[in-house]
């Protein structure tokens, strides 16, 4: 069987040249191969959509969705478009890229900003920690008022969600009241920061929360993949850009079945997951410690559980200064999700899979230069095994 044409496109950190030189290589058409029609649809009867990559573990239903064939099940003919995690939004807003998921956390505020994307169903659940020494007299969330928290960035989803933990304790958080200080360190940087008492606390995604927890022997006090304030909160949405949800709403449903149906096979075959991405080359490091990660996860999508995420965020980062006062959350996510008629709200289960092959033309595929993206948002980078030697 024919399996799908995969390409891999990186855009650089010196994003608007590499936007001018995408645009002129790939003319201007947001949904369409060269030899397709207006509407993305080619000649073969498959349409060509643009999937955002960048080396994540979380985007695991996205690789899988390649190698098992599920795009091409649908009639979708997928080009990689490599982007680091902090062009994200520059390379939409661009047009350079159709499809993609993200942590809803971090996407809030550039959508509130005119980000133009829509959120299609929920793809799964944890990958945020928020931690301290093991030693530490920080026990609880209400200790940290007056702490020193590292980040990764002011607008990072583990930011985010500390921010929500803090304001739900009483903590102020807000640019007028803020109890807390906010200080950002490189993502790999963190745990020794940490090590060093130059914060209290870090507050980072996997896999580096799950690696320097088991190295430096940190204390979770907050796990979003257990914690009963997030455990069944989706974090990461699957998307499609506003213009092709508009323009072929047909090929945006065929995107969000296939993702979906990949995230289901994920959750039932973690293990097969881990060892496909690595020997892929879609992630880099340790396949054992990789599927030892999604097994913390929820990997059941669903569609209302995306919706009601994206409400809930919207709710609580209008009360705590990311969104702009006042936001009304259910119109917010109703204009930044789309339900499609001819998607479920989540696959059946086909419990006692096996892994399939992977596609033959995906192996060809060269992940060298996208692996060594920096800061992802996420659940990316090389997901080596901790040495736990380090520190008992």
């Amino acid at each position: 069987m024919k399996k799908n044409r995969i390409f891999s496109r990186v855009l650089s950190g010196a994003l608007a040249g590499a936007l001018a030189l995408s645009l002129s290589a790939c003319g201007s058409s947001s949904t369409a191969s060269s030899d397709a029609s207006a509407d993305g649809a080619s000649d073969s009867g498959t349409t060509h959509l643009r999937l955002i990559y960048s080396p994540s573990l979380c985007a695991a239903p996205m690789y899988i969705a390649i190698e098992n064939g599920y795009f091409e099940e649908e009639n979708l003919d997928i080009e990689q478009v490599t982007v680091d995690a902090a062009h994200v939004s520059e390379a939409i807003g661009a047009d350079q890229v159709d499809v993609g998921m993200g942590l809803i956390g971090k996407l809030l505020q550039p959508i509130e900003n005119g980000l133009p994307i829509k959120f299609t169903t929920g793809l799964h659940t944890g990958c945020t920690k928020l931690l301290v020494p093991g030693d530490s007299d920080i026990k609880s969330i209400a200790d940290l008022k007056g702490k020193k928290i590292g980040v990764p960035g002011l607008a990072d989803a583990a930011t985010v969600v500390s921010k929500r933990s803090l304001s739900a304790a009483g903590i102020g958080v807000t640019e007028q009241n803020m109890e807390v200080e906010f200080s950002v360190y490189s993502r790999n940087d963190l745990p020794q920061a940490l090590e060093n008492g130059a914060v209290d606390a870090i507050a980072l995604g996997d896999p580096t929360a799950s690696i320097a927890e088991e190295q430096y022997g940190l204390t979770a006090l907050i796990d979003t993949a257990t914690d009963p304030k997030y455990k069944d909160e989706y974090c990461c949405n699957a998307f499609v850009t506003s213009k092709l949800a508009a323009e072929n709403p047909k090929a945006a449903a065929a995107f969000t079945r296939a993702v979906q149906k990949a995230s289901q096979w994920v959750q039932e075959n973690p293990d097969e997951t881990a060892k496909i991405i690595v020997d892929k080359q879609y992630v880099s490091g340790d396949v054992d410690f990789c599927a030892q990660i999604l097994k913390t996860y929820n990997y059941k999508p669903s569609v209302q559980g995306g919706y009601d995420a994206l409400k809930l965020n919207a709710e609580e980062l209008s009360k705590i200064g990311v969104l702009k006062e006042g936001t009304d959350a259910q119109k917010f996510a109703d204009n930044a999700y789309i339900f499609f008629d001819d998607v479920p709200d989540a696959p059946e289960a086909s419990s006692g899979t096996t892994a399939a092959a992977p596609s033959a033309s995906a192996s060809s595929v060269n992940f060298t230069e996208a692996a060594e993206a920096e800061e992802n948002d996420c659940c990316g980078g090389k997901i080596e095994k901790p040495d736990t030697t380090r520190k008992a």
